[in-house]
């Protein structure tokens, strides 16, 4: 398994809600520590089921760093964690029992479509933010 420079982070290309929250995250990470791929890219095919994580299934956001996978509630704190201003304190909440965090992640995640919406084609980011994605690696 090859270890990557830097925190991957892999979201549903097609979610609103994710698509919002990796361009808040590209704009609170002003060293750009985090790589981006969507779950539908041939990077996440191809990368993801070395974990034996199903991207045909998955609802969740994904964290790959330093040869760890981290899903749900705990992936979003990590990231948290690296990012500027107020929003690393969030990382506070990883003592909270991870059933319990990911009992609100998944509501949420369970209604993202119907709350948010729903693309009909992933996002594509800007040119400028394009060196942030691995698309097909």
């Amino acid at each position: 398994m090859k270890n990557f420079a830097n925190p991957i982070i892999f979201f549903d290309g097609y979610c609103n809600l994710c698509s919002s929250s990796v361009q808040f995250i590209i704009q609170r990470d002003p060293h750009q520590q985090f790589r981006f791929a969507s779950l539908q890219s041939n990077f996440a095919k191809k990368i993801l089921p070395q974990f034996n994580i199903s991207i045909t299934h998955s609802n969740t956001v994904i964290l790959l760093h330093n040869g760890n996978i981290y899903t749900r509630s705990t992936a979003a704190l990590k990231i948290a964690k690296k990012l500027t201003g107020a929003w690393s304190y969030m990382y506070a909440f990883i003592i909270v029992p991870t059933f319990i965090r990911d009992f609100f992640y998944n509501f949420i995640a369970k209604n993202r479509y119907r709350w948010f919406g729903k693309k009909e084609a992933c996002w594509i980011p800007t040119t400028a933010l394009k060196a942030l994605f691995i698309e097909n690696d």
